[in-house]
């Protein structure tokens, strides 16, 4: 976990941020993971596939980025995910359902957007503790 105050996590193992922003940061015992796409951090390409992949990708991301941080995902407490079709929702909560396993589920807020960055079919955001 990076030291006190405000700190930038940058995670070799994750996309790199596409815009002013940082991968994650870190902040009185919670680490704030920005909106992940299915982007393959080795190549830097977006997937164009199925929610499924998609989800596992963006999950795996979120994953490299909390492990860099010494987290896992039974550290996450609030998670946000955005869909471009809200019919997605199943196949999407079947993979998110197996990440997300532990005793404690996070609080979660799904929505429909209108359209997502590099017109993929998901992002997915996170919180953290520390603790």
């Amino acid at each position: 976990m990076p030291g006190k105050g405000i700190n930038k996590i940058e995670c070799p193992g994750a996309p790199a941020p596409v815009g002013p922003y940082s991968q994650a940061v870190s902040a009185g015992g919670f680490v704030f993971v920005s909106g992940q796409i299915p982007i393959d951090p080795e190549t830097g390409e977006t997937m164009n596939g199925e929610i499924r992949e998609q989800t596992s990708l963006v999950i795996k991301n979120v994953e490299a980025i909390l492990s860099s941080c010494g987290l896992g995902l039974d550290k996450v407490v609030k998670v946000d995910v955005y869909l471009k079709d809200i019919g997605d929702f199943p196949a999407m909560n079947e993979i998110y359902g197996a990440a997300f396993g532990g005793s404690v589920k996070p609080a979660r807020c799904v929505i429909q957007a209108a359209r997502l960055p590099k017109d993929v079919r998901i992002e997915l955001s996170c919180v953290a503790f520390s603790g």
